[in-house]
């Protein structure tokens, strides 16, 4: 492998050589923005001596609170340019969560975005000792803010106009010294299980990343490349969103484009049309929910064509996993009529008419998605890998396929199974360096002989093919002492458009029973159709024709499962779930113990026998069916 080289090289190598080639582009009052390879790395440069005036040296952290945006990317860069390292923050963090992200990191200068997330780092600032400068990026209604060590972005640029032009030649002096070992940034992890951890990734670490990229692997099936464009709209503390914005974009030249708020998403993807799509499960799952619920309110044509077409789709999907993804000459034919049918205005409308490379991780996805995808022509990748490894483990190969995988080993990774626990385990050069300031949650973390513990149990599928089961921590054993993933069944229900999230619970209990809560734009929809009169959420997830609605689609999931797995019981959850209510990672990820212990009166009813909050018991339903 080649020496490692921190990411602000590669970003001035791009600006010498191609110095007016697009590096980003940014919308603002409805106009794309475009930012060159040149004014990246100017822009790069002065924040980094910006930083440095305000005291960021080897070593510090500095801290970004934003929505996605260009100086996100400045600030990421320009502390990488001391030797210093990156703290992303979610947007959607309370206030109590920042306060411990800044108190465990030390951040010493946080950049925020805006009012509503410089209050929650002032409400907290007092019990952050590190904590010496803020700086904003948008001044509105912070006239009345008098404190001195605030900062605008205008300000902090002007400080390091100055000190560029008094320490010309500081970085290059400063990145002389790089070693593999250095911080490059502390990913911290969703914290389902405790108080989120700061995974350390180091320079080498994500130099690995890169070459795996440039191998054709990875989270790209192909090599990526500056005819590459992408659309950022995940969180960039997320890891897989900083290697499509960040890393891949510096390495390998693809040019990123940033919505104008998160409200304008589909609009501004329709716009992009981008190559690259990443996407976590519930953003392909919420965009084929959206599909079906479009097109069951169509005009009687609108719905005929697409049902002709969803057919024609669906046998090509089956022709194409029948070659492991690849097209025949007879699927492409067949495709051909539905393109011009449906799929061609339908994938311009939802942005993925150009799309190449397609992608879903970060946590499993049912294969019913993965193929509703690929009978419109659009091949979603499936990749596992995770914070601690630098998202590198496996990934679906070109022309290898097989849905409910999360494809191949990648190559020059090591990846096994406890022959015991079948708990996946990696070592390779992306294994991160272990959490900040926390020795015996980094040696947990690993094994006696050096193999990253995931916490994922796998299996094989074929000779080479990884199957995900759950996470460890997860599995439940019900009181009849049989083995059950929730996640399995939780991914199965939410094939459903009207099911948002699904808490299976089971451990130790006599069945398994579920906690649903409704997609509510979507069962909007279906209640404006069905003349059904609601006000709320809480409203219309307790009617009774809605209830129904999830009765199917939870006897749908049944039968697809061992009568063992099958749920017996469900309740509707009353209000759609929160980040800030502390059911939900900052990530979409359900916290399971929390959810356990928030709606335990709901749980403890449907193992009492009692039908008293908005559910059902599935035991007759499935009595009857049996017998028949």
């Amino acid at each position: 492998m080649s020496t490692p080289r921190r990411l602000p090289q590669l970003i001035a190598a791009r600006a010498a050589a191609t110095p007016t080639t697009v590096a980003l582009r940014e919308k603002q009052l409805g106009v794309w923005r475009q930012i060159t390879w040149a004014e990246y790395d100017t822009r790069r440069r002065v924040v980094a001596h910006a930083l440095a005036a305000l005291g960021v040296g080897v070593g510090d952290r500095v801290g970004v609170l934003s929505e996605n945006r260009c100086e996100w990317l400045y600030a990421d860069l320009g502390a990488l340019s001391l030797r210093a390292a990156s703290v992303g923050f979610y947007p959607t963090s309370p206030a109590a969560e920042v306060e411990h992200l800044l108190t465990d990191s030390g951040v010493k200068v946080l950049v925020v975005e805006d009012q509503e997330q410089l209050d929650k780092a002032v409400a907290v600032w007092d019990r952050c000792p590190a904590l010496e400068t803020i700086v904003y990026l948008d001044g509105r209604g912070l006239a009345d803010y008098t404190d001195e060590r605030l900062l605008s972005w205008e300000q902090l640029y002007e400080r390091g106009t100055a000190h560029l032009a008094d320490n010309p030649d500081l970085l290059d002096e400063i990145a002389s010294g790089t070693s593999d070992d250095d911080l490059a940034t502390l990913v911290y992890t969703s914290g389902t299980t405790g108080p989120p951890k700061g995974a350390m990734l180091t320079v080498a670490n994500i130099d690995f990343f890169l070459a795996k990229a440039g191998e054709g692997i990875g989270l790209f099936t192909t090599i990526p490349s500056e005819r590459d464009v992408t659309l950022s709209y995940l969180p960039l503390c997320h890891v897989a969103e900083r290697a499509f914005t960040v890393w891949y974009n510096a390495g390998h030249g693809v040019v990123v484009h940033f919505a104008e708020s998160f409200d304008t998403i589909s609009a501004d993807l329709a716009e992009v049309q981008p190559t690259v799509f990443f996407g976590v499960p519930r953003v392909w799952e919420k965009m084929q929910a959206t599909v079906e619920s479009k097109m069951a309110s169509a005009s009687p044509m609108k719905r005929l064509t697409w049902r002709v077409s969803r057919r024609i789709g669906d046998r090509v999907a089956t022709q194409r996993l029948d070659h492991g993804g690849s097209h025949t000459l007879g699927s492409r034919l067949w495709y051909s009529i539905a393109w011009v049918l449906v799929f061609r205005a339908l994938r311009e409308r939802l942005g993925l008419r150009r799309v190449r490379t397609a992608l879903s991780a970060a946590a499993p996805i049912s294969p019913e998605v993965l193929r509703f995808f690929l009978a419109m022509g659009v091949q979603v990748t499936e990749a596992y890998g995770m914070t601690e490894n630098t998202a590198l483990a496996s990934s679906t190969r070109p022309g290898r396929q097989r849905l409910g995988t999360v494809g191949e080993v990648l190559d020059g990774i090591g990846l096994r199974l406890d022959p015991q626990t079948q708990e996946i385990q990696t070592r390779h050069a992306g294994n991160f360096a272990g959490y900040w300031g926390n020795p015996a949650a980094t040696a947990e973390a690993f094994t006696e002989d050096g193999w990253l513990r995931t916490g994922d149990l796998g299996e094989w599928v074929g000779d080479s093919h990884l199957r995900l089961i759950g996470r460890s921590k997860d599995i439940m054993i019900t009181a009849g002492g049989k083995n059950i993933s929730p996640a399995e069944l939780e991914n199965e229900l939410k094939t459903s458009p009207f099911v948002n999230e699904a808490v299976v619970i089971g451990d130790a209990r006599p069945y398994l029973t579920a906690l649903i809560a409704i997609d509510y734009d979507v069962v909007a929809d279906w209640a404006s159709r069905h003349n059904l009169q609601y006000t709320t959420y809480h409203d219309l997830s307790g009617k009774p024709e809605v209830v129904e609605l999830i009765r199917a689609a939870v006897l749908s999931c049944n039968d697809k499962f061992a009568r063992v797995e099958h749920i017996r019981k469900f309740r509707m959850l009353r209000k759609e779930l929160d980040h800030e209510d502390g059911e939900l990672t900052a990530t979409r990820k359900v916290k399971r113990a929390a959810m356990i212990t928030a709606y335990d009166s709901l749980i403890g009813d449907m193992y009492a026998n009692t039908t008293d909050h908005a559910g059902g018991d599935l035991q007759s339903v499935h009595t009857e069916k049996a017998d028949a």
